[in-house]
């Protein structure tokens, strides 16, 4: 046995669920419930880590740098996942948050065996990925110590990336490459080593925290309301509709009109609405204001 694994806190025995094979169903979920319920404790003991990782990524991304995640198994699909979600939610390009997993896109679905221990899945990665000194590079893992994990981060470091690190056990191997670390420490899963479990939870919530809060800083929400989403299906295109009237507190007709001209863009439509201006001019004003409806707003009225 790897002894520096038998000392992970993911990796020892957790006592509270050690009769769970016991147990019946219903006392089954409510043992899984209340390990569950102190994962929001950890990641809130993460929040100085979290906000300074948030601080670098809003200003890379500023400057015209990219995030950058990678993991493998669970911590891969997650990061993934994270980017992936960016697209649509928040109107940016594909290529502003990447997520790449160890063994490539089959591996989304399929476990590649070893890539996680091999380095050069993370090098090849920050090669494919072209990173360079503007980008922010987060690596998940769980334990801290996969290798392609630690190899993604040493490389990216080289080529002067930033580098933040996302993992659920401390002291880990990854932290001395890392100009960030974030490390909820979730304790011993409900199932022995089982990390898509507590950790998984608390990897995407430190995720959802990373995008969100950074595109809210770079101006994609007006209030809470995301207003730079694509509206590319029905849904959307109806949730577009209902943001800009809850925004405004137009009509349906006199929204659905903005939008139009705004070609589905929320953030257009809404000062529009506000500001009786054409698409064009409403656009023109954004711009001038990088995008904050708010800001641009103010000086609407204030005209």
């Amino acid at each position: 046995m790897d002894p520096s694994y038998a000392r992970l806190e993911t990796e020892k025995i957790n006592p509270a669920t050690a009769m769970i094979d016991q147990c019946d169903t219903l006392s089954m979920v409510r043992l899984i419930n209340d390990q569950d319920a102190h994962v929001a404790s950890a990641v809130r003991a993460e929040e100085k880590n979290i906000a300074d990782a948030i601080d670098i990524i809003v200003d890379r991304m500023k400057k015209g740098g990219r995030l950058i995640y990678f993991g493998a198994g669970t911590s891969g699909r997650l990061g993934v996942l994270d980017a992936s979600e960016c697209v649509p939610t928040f109107g940016v390009s594909p290529d502003l948050v990447l997520g790449f997993i160890a063994g490539g896109d089959r591996a989304l679905r399929t476990p590649v065996e070893n890539a996680e221990d091999n380095p050069d899945e993370g090098i090849r990665v920050i090669r494919e990925a072209s990173v360079n000194h503007s980008d922010v590079i987060c690596g998940i893992s769980a334990s801290g110590g996969a290798p392609c994990v630690l190899g993604f981060l040493r490389e990216g470091k080289r080529l002067g990336a930033t580098t933040i690190g996302l993992c659920t056990n401390p002291d880990a191997p990854l932290s001395p490459y890392c100009d960030v670390t974030i490390a909820p420490l979730v304790g011993p899963e409900v199932l022995t080593g089982s990390t898509r479990m507590k950790s998984g939870t608390a990897q995407k919530m430190v995720l959802n925290m990373l995008t969100t809060c950074s595109m809210i800083r770079l101006g994609k929400a007006y209030g809470n309301m995301m207003v730079d989403l694509v509206a590319s299906n029905q849904k959307l295109k109806k949730r577009a509709l209902r943001l800009t009237m809850e925004a405004t507190g137009a009509s349906e007709e006199k929204c659905a009109a903005c939008l139009q001209e705004a070609d589905g863009h929320v953030k257009t439509a809404i000062l529009m609405v506000v500001s009786g201006m054409t698409a064009h001019e409403a656009k023109k004003l954004l711009t001038k204001h990088e995008g904050h409806l708010r800001k641009a707003i103010q000086q609407a009225m204030e005209d």
